[in-house]
């Protein structure tokens, strides 16, 4: 992909993930703790607020590659301490999924209740897995023509940019 077409990808995608991070699913926090008592939904907004988390440091990875692009200035040792921290808190934050879990079904009796909304649970805390892999391991999102056909091509994920970038010290 030329240059200017990274530029004006990255000049929509870049504030769609900001607005991902910052207010769809805060607001969607918001939501299910307004409408549900917190500890039946506690799994739930868990997973929530690890996705806002890893959508943020996405955001942010977009901004810093489209300053560059454009010629600005990015603090490399800052922002590669910050997306290493970050990559390890991830790992943390996902290893503590299944404690998290139980903790709900204790809270719950061992029983599954519908106003936990198990199953959307479950997806919000796979979706931050599957983030955290999109970002940091292989490219899992597959929202161009160029990223189908190396897809068909090598008949594998390619790797992330951002965890690329870390291999090469380099944002």
């Amino acid at each position: 992909m030329s240059r200017e077409k990274l530029i004006k990808r990255l000049e929509w995608y870049y504030p769609t993930e900001r607005l991902h991070a910052f207010v769809t699913f805060p607001s969607v926090v918001a939501l299910v703790l307004a409408f549900n008592a917190f500890v039946d939904v506690i799994f739930l907004v868990y997973g929530l607020l690890v996705c806002v988390f890893i959508l943020y440091q996405g955001q942010h990875y977009w901004k810093l590659k489209l300053r560059r692009l454009k010629g600005e200035r990015v603090e490399q040792r800052k922002n590669l301490r910050f997306f290493r921290n970050s990559k390890f808190a991830n790992q943390i934050l996902i290893s503590l999924m299944p404690a998290v879990l139980l903790l709900q079904f204790f809270i719950s009796n061992w029983e599954l209740k519908a106003e936990n909304l198990m199953g959307w649970a479950v997806f919000a805390n796979a979706f931050a897995i599957i983030e955290h892999l999109n970002y940091y391991v292989r490219q899992i999102s597959i929202d161009n023509k160029a990223d189908l056909r190396y897809v068909l091509k090598q008949k594998r994920l390619k790797k992330a940019s951002l965890a690329k970038d870390l291999d090469n010290d380099h944002i």
